[in-house]
């Protein structure tokens, strides 16, 4: 494979393909030759436990899986799988484009072809120049949440021995070397809180895997793997495809390797702001109650990788000393898994009558608190059955709007933010909580999770409320139902805040200047510190 690698660096090996230069990039189980726009990826034969590279039929095997596996993400970036020849020189030469040498030279190995996409739109090189914020992550994990809609579910029932096998994998296979990074008492507490929690928590596992949270997913979401290209499209690429335990699971899993990428490049803002977008995309907030779990279980994983390169014997001492300090950084992650998040836990509802400006303020928020969104709206139309922009025009308190399924809708987003809260995050409400009994049944919830409560009560003069609704019909993809002809009912049923005390409520008038608005609430919350880097 040495002389392959060599010989691969010239453009002239790849046949029916122009490149004025090659450039080789090297991971533990691949050699990536980057041309001028195509790619051409190299299955390096190797055997980890886990993967077996070492035949050619199994390489084969292995790059026609990834490119077809690749294509549910990028469709247009997987071209497809060529052979590599040797001919009668001793040259090795890529099959691209459909050639093949003239005089029937051996096939000795398989490449995926790919087309190049720019680094600079690559999310992880987007993040060190300042250019991946809120609305980019929003589109990622808008993104991830319908690929996984679409996803095909996993056969359920080996979930948590699935889990169990590859987290007892990941200590046997870095015994051997965990004593370099780690100290006695350290590797003991991180085998503690991984096995620990599998056995703890195997009834949530469990539920989740019954509540369909298994899906046929990616397996290996990466910033680096994340492309948000020019014209508005997102490409995902590498997903796992040489095992098909590493890629089946829980979708809490599959976005917990993104969540813990951007902590492990301390953006912990971000990787919550991802976390609360999924969340309230696919209506899964219970993913809250794993999602620690998993963001530990795979920072314990890109540490054994990063050993696997520092002992290669293959890499140069530069490489073999980066990956050694990396898998150090990985494996600090996942011993934080367990600990405190940076915002405190606390419940924020946010209320009013319809169009007071509600939803902005909560969205707001949960970008400045890193908490998840609980929205009513949402949350009735998830138990309708129901996508969130169907329009639901019932009465005012008729239909689905009754006061019984209402009550419901109410129950489930207490239950909600009790998950959310016991994770020790900030959740907020996001809903009209027009009566006390409302108000104060989401207090209790924070109560009896010790957390602080704050009802965030959004005012606007009808005249501008009325305005917003007639805007707001005239949008197709909105998802509250709240329009003109209810809103005098609606505000006929609202009862003044009379229940709470004065450190439990805060009134904000949402015609003010967004930025007045927004101050005053900043007086009143602790919100993530400007500039924040952690």
């Amino acid at each position: 494979m040495g002389t392959l690698f060599e010989d691969l660096l010239s453009p002239e090996a790849y046949l029916g393909v122009r490149a004025s230069a090659v450039e080789l990039r090297q991971t533990h189980i691949s050699a990536v030759y980057l041309l001028d726009r195509d790619v051409f990826k190299v299955k390096r034969p190797v055997d980890f436990g886990f993967l077996n590279f070492t035949t050619l039929a199994l390489r084969k095997v292995a790059c026609e899986a990834e490119a077809a596996l690749n294509r549910r993400l990028s469709p247009d970036v997987y071209i497809g799988v060529v052979p590599i020849f040797l001919d009668s020189s001793g040259r090795y030469l890529v099959g691209a484009d459909g050639k093949i040498p003239s005089d029937g030279a051996e096939v000795v190995d398989y490449a995926v072809h790919m087309q190049r996409i720019p680094d600079n739109e690559r999310a992880d090189v987007l993040l060190e120049k300042g250019l991946l914020g809120l609305s980019e992550v929003d589109r990622i994990a808008t993104r991830i949440a319908a690929f996984h809609g679409d996803c095909e579910p996993s056969p359920g029932g080996r979930e948590l021995e699935f889990v169990r096998e590859n987290v007892r994998e990941n200590f046997v296979q870095t015994q051997h070397v965990l004593s370099r990074y780690l100290t006695p008492t350290e590797m003991a507490e991180l085998q503690a809180f991984q096995l620990g929690t599998l056995e703890s928590q195997a009834p949530i596992f469990q539920a989740r895997a019954l509540q369909g949270a298994l899906r046929d997913g990616h397996g290996d979401l990466r910033l680096e793997h994340v492309y948000l290209r020019p014209d508005g499209n997102l490409t995902i690429l590498d997903c796992i495809e040489f095992n098909d335990r590493f890629r089946f699971g829980d979708v809490a899993s599959d976005l917990a390797f993104l969540t813990m990428d951007l902590a492990h490049h301390r953006r912990v803002d971000l990787a919550e702001r991802l976390l609360s977008v999924y969340a309230r995309e696919t209506n899964d907030f219970d993913l809250y109650s794993v999602i620690d779990f998993y963001e530990g279980y795979r920072a314990f994983v890109r540490a054994k990788i990063a050993t696997f390169m520092a002992l290669d014997p293959n890499a140069s001492h530069a490489l073999k000393q980066l990956a050694g300090e990396e898998a150090r950084s990985y494996f600090l992650l996942a011993l934080s898994a367990p600990r405190t998040p940076v915002m405190p836990k606390a419940v924020i509802a946010v209320g009013g009558l319809i169009a007071a400006g509600k939803s902005t303020l909560a969205d707001w928020l949960s970008g400045e608190l890193g908490g998840p969104v609980i929205e009513a709206d949402r949350t009735r139309k998830h138990m309708l059955g129901v996508a969130a922009t169907t329009r639901v025009n019932d009465g005012a308190f008729t239909g689905a709007y009754d006061k019984g399924f209402t009550d419901r809708v109410y129950t489930e987003m207490n239950r909600r933010a009790a998950v959310v809260l016991q994770s020790g995050r900030p959740v907020i409400l996001d809903a009209s909580f027009r009566s006390p009994k409302m108000r104060q049944a989401a207090r209790e919830v924070a109560r009896a999770c010790n957390a602080p409560f704050l009802f965030i009560e959004c005012r606007a003069p009808a005249a501008i409320c009325k305005a917003r609704l007639m805007e707001r019909e005239a949008q197709k993809n909105a998802v509250s139902d709240g329009r003109l002809a209810i809103f005098d009912d609606f505000a006929k049923e609202w009862q003044p805040v009379t229940e709470l005390s004065e450190n439990e409520i805060l009134a904000v008038d949402t015609s003010c200047p967004r930025s007045e608005t927004e101050a005053r609430v900043k007086a009143h919350i602790a919100t993530w510190p400007p500039g924040f880097v952690g």
